[in-house]
């Protein structure tokens, strides 16, 4: 929505994770993230054989889902003129362009996110389900804290599967998807950021 402020869009993120994760956490273990997935199985945490399958699983539902916003607001992208507000409808983007600043952004974020699941996972006497309600906040202020830097991906298939999307879909005036940004910072910065934290938290006696 034109003019959305931090807190409606980092409260929107925080819910669009939260919500799959009372639904599908039985099953998947809410695993959403290819950087989580990976960073789990650095650590031992999950079978690096279901790391394919997972992040193909992960990156499909994420362009599955760009192309269903493409479609309820096709009206909108039609009467859009700016190439570059409808590539941030899709996926992430800086807000002042420095590939090393911007891989660290992204990293810290994500060592955040991780970091704190990982302590999470390790409380005891939590009930259900409220664990995912932390991890709903710590969304929510990795947004609202370092969002602004560039766009808080902190999940390399959140960006790659709508950025995929916006590639393939029939958009009027759409502009260049900048892989160029795509393919490199929103994966290498969260998936560097995941393993750290889970290597640091691994090494801490607790």
């Amino acid at each position: 929505m034109k003019g959305a402020g931090a807190v409606q869009i980092t409260f929107a993120w925080g819910l669009a994770v939260l919500l799959p994760a009372f639904i599908f956490g039985e099953a998947s273990g809410a695993s959403f993230n290819p950087a989580l997935t990976i960073a789990l199985a650095v650590d031992g945490s999950f079978a690096w054989s279901m790391v394919p399958g997972y992040i193909i699983a992960q990156i499909a539902g994420a362009f599955v889902g760009g192309c269903i916003v493409y479609l309820l607001f096709k009206g909108q992208f039609d009467a859009t003129e700016d190439p570059g507000t409808k590539l941030g409808v899709f996926c992430t983007g800086p807000s002042i362009a420095n590939t090393g600043l911007n891989i660290f952004s992204e990293a810290v974020g994500t060592f955040i996110l991780v970091f704190a699941i990982k302590g999470i996972g390790n409380v005891t006497g939590l009930s259900t389900g409220v664990d995912k309600l932390f991890v709903f906040g710590i969304i929510v202020s990795v947004g609202m804290s370092l969002g602004g830097l560039t766009g808080y991906a902190i999940n390399p298939a959140r960006d790659l599967g709508p950025r995929l999307a916006h590639a393939v879909l029939p958009i009027k005036g759409k502009g260049d998807s900048n892989f160029g940004y795509g393919l490199v910072v929103p994966i290498i910065g969260p998936i560097i950021g995941a393993i750290a934290a889970v290597l640091l938290y691994g090494a801490i006696p607790w």
